[in-house]
């Protein structure tokens, strides 16, 4: 496996040391060690993928320097346009590397919302005419490929990505963020509350360990799945899901959101905004991290969510971060519910044994009755 410590060396040699991106549990180890070990001006955890770009590019028009942006190979569709209409050596030739973790490799063992993006992210580089590299375990093999594409990235002065598979990068634990408890509930046992509470809403939740936690705690009360919609791929667009089942359904709707994933499409909240209804309720369950891909943290923290969504047009918002309050808060019907949670997550949580087309024809069902 590649050190993270001589990956990150490597680069600095090189002049490179601004990192930029969203993370990704393939790049988990490398992020955790870039965060105790650049300066903060230098290592900017972005709401998306495509903002990440625009800040690479901010950075190198301000320095001439090559800059990173990291993200998961899903995280491609987000930097689409300014991939292609900003860096693009035929708009304004920007040299940038991507560092991509390619999730659903062929061959390789992975969640179904992985498999169709893993397959085809060697074709998207290509047609994108971005050259790439894949990493392999051996670090002097990976040494002269990394040198060769940064050489090439300074020469053909565009784009180029480094393709990152599973398990290449070896264990690094952060000490940054690593803090303890602070708030009463953890994001599971929130879950379960508003389970509970919301028992004949349709429950529209985001990628990640809401997804999980949610369909844990349906078997675990040996409940059926048919009022789930798990959004296992898709990060950032759950809610937009959520509004459009409760403009065309009596049925009371709940999207269970993150703040990564809130964050990473904000201009949502005003879409909802001006078309929310009274069956829909918007739930952000903020701990401050992207705890799905390693504990990174996110800026969910300092900004206030519930103002924001005040100013895009719901009507009754509320933060809070107790039991007794999350309940009055479910039971006086606001519709934008802020639950402060702190990090982390059992270690032996599962993942959904239900595959993704199943779920829609269930829940279509569902919507029917």
């Amino acid at each position: 496996m590649i050190k993270p410590d001589n990956f990150y060396d490597l680069l600095k040699k090189h002049n490179i040391d601004f990192y930029t991106g969203v993370p990704d549990s393939l790049l988990k180890n490398f992020c955790a060690y870039i965060t105790d070990n650049s300066k903060k001006s230098n290592h900017i955890i972005a709401v998306n993928e495509g903002t990440a770009i625009g800040l690479a590019t901010g950075y190198h028009l301000s320095t001439e320097k090559i800059p990173i942006v990291y993200m998961q190979n899903s995280g491609l569709g987000n930097a689409t346009n300014p991939l292609l209409s900003l860096v693009s050596p035929h708009i304004y030739s920007i040299p940038l590397i991507l560092l991509i973790g390619w999730r659903g490799e062929p061959n390789v063992k992975d969640e179904p919302q992985h498999l169709h993006q893993g397959l085809i992210t060697p074709q998207i580089l290509e047609v994108f005419d971005i050259p790439y590299i894949v990493l392999s375990e051996d670090y002097k093999e990976s040494k002269i490929k990394i040198e060769n594409l940064i050489k090439k990235t300074k020469n053909n002065n565009k784009p180029h990505a480094i393709l990152v598979p599973k398990n290449v990068f070896d264990k690094y634990e952060t000490k940054s963020i690593n803090e303890e408890a602070k708030y009463e509930l953890s994001r599971e046992e929130a879950i379960k509350i508003v389970a509970d509470e919301l028992k004949e809403h349709i429950f529209v939740s985001t990628t990640g360990m809401i997804s999980r936690e949610l369909f844990e705690y349906r078997e675990e009360k040996n409940q059926d799945h048919n009022s789930d919609f798990l959004t296992v791929g898709s990060m950032g667009h759950a809610s937009q899901i959520a509004l459009g089942i409760s403009l065309n359904t009596e049925k009371k709707v709940v999207c269970l959101d993150g703040d990564g994933a809130a964050l990473m499409h904000l201009g949502s909240f005003a879409t909802i905004g001006t078309q929310i209804q009274k069956n829909f309720i918007h739930i952000i369950l903020n701990n401050g991290a992207h705890d799905s891909v390693g504990g990174q943290p996110t800026v969910g923290d300092k900004v206030s969510f519930v103002n924001i969504a005040k100013e895009c047009g719901y009507r009754k918002c509320i933060c809070v971060k107790d039991k007794v309050s999350l309940v009055n808060s479910i039971k006086n019907k606001y519709d934008f519910i802020e639950i402060k949670v702190n990090k982390g997550n059992r270690k032996n949580i599962g993942r959904p044994t239900i595959l993704p087309k199943k779920n829609k024809e269930n829940l279509i069902t569902k919507l029917k009755t």
